[in-house]
């Protein structure tokens, strides 16, 4: 079709775009580009912001590494993140879900540890954390044999990945559940933290003036044949920020009682006061087990 005018325009992309075979693709496709047409109509976007975007989404593939995934930070800054992962669970968003972010430093090939073992694989001060945590699913029968990967920050705010002075896959590992659904570990309670603002979506937040900060939280990843995979987040609740997550990943479902404790652990002689103890349940959905892909390597 010759364009004749740009009223034209929207109509002729979306009839190309109903050759495609894929039903699935040809409703994700035809929808894109009725929003995208509308949006360069209704904010009337002139050329040279045009050759910006473009740049800028060419900018995010580039600061996008082995260790750094630009295009989810900025996902999460726009609170797509979390609206794809509450649309899809919780009974399509009608009820509260264990379900959360993925975020960018999930890690394939986690080391298995034994169920009360330490993930601490390197000098990481700060209070001890005991974990105890539970799988069911929705009718609330255990769940066993279900993997569970665990990762978080250190009490500086870093990955081990963007820390070199951590051991590798230091604060992370693979636990499996027990006939009552339960997996336990020993940890360092962790602490929010700025997300990476050294690209683009740094200068976003600073043109929003919005802070960079994460509320502090533990990552679980929980894998079992027969069930949807759940991919959780469960955030320390006195941190200050859980009220302004910059990934807007905070729902109440997901905030945990990490309970501080004053005196010295009755069984454990090396942990003085205060270490904090943490029981948290994950609730699994019916659905096929299928691992996402990692952010990192």
């Amino acid at each position: 079709m010759i364009i004749q005018s740009q009223d034209q325009l929207t109509g002729a992309v979306l009839a190309v775009m109903a050759r495609t075979r894929s039903p699935r693709l040809r409703e994700i496709m035809s929808v894109l580009v009725t929003h995208l047409h509308a949006f360069v109509r209704e904010t009337g976007l002139t050329e040279e912001e045009f050759r910006e975007a473009t740049a800028i989404l060419n900018e995010m593939g580039k600061l996008t590494t082995d260790t750094h995934n630009e295009m989810v930070l900025m996902a999460g800054s726009f609170g797509v993140s979390s609206l794809v992962c509450l649309l899809n669970n919780g009974d399509n968003g009608t009820t509260e879900t264990s379900q959360s972010l993925l975020g960018p430093f999930w890690r394939l090939n986690s080391p298995r540890v034994e169920n009360g073992g330490s993930i601490v694989r390197s000098a990481t001060p700060g209070p001890v954390l005991f974990a105890s945590m539970t799988v069911k699913d929705q009718s609330g029968r255990p769940v066993e044999g279900a993997e569970v990967d665990i990762w978080h920050a250190s009490p500086v705010g870093l990955y081990e990945n963007q820390d070199p002075a951590q051991a590798d896959m230091n604060l992370r590992g693979k636990f499996v559940t027990d006939p009552d659904g339960r997996f336990w570990f020993r940890s360092i309670k962790p602490a929010g933290y700025p997300i990476p603002t050294g690209g683009v979506v740094g200068r976003l937040l600073k043109a929003q003036d919005r802070h960079p900060y994460r509320p502090a939280h533990v990552h679980a990843l929980v894998f079992k044949e027969g069930f949807k995979v759940l991919t959780s987040q469960v955030y320390v609740d006195d941190d200050p920020n859980l009220e302004s997550d910059t990934q807007f990943g905070v729902t109440r479902a997901l905030v945990g009682r990490f309970e501080r404790h004053d005196e010295p652990h009755p069984t454990e002689p090396d942990v003085g006061a205060p270490w904090y103890s943490l029981d948290y349940v994950f609730t699994l959905e019916p659905g096929v087990a299928r691992l996402p892909r990692p952010p990192i390597k």
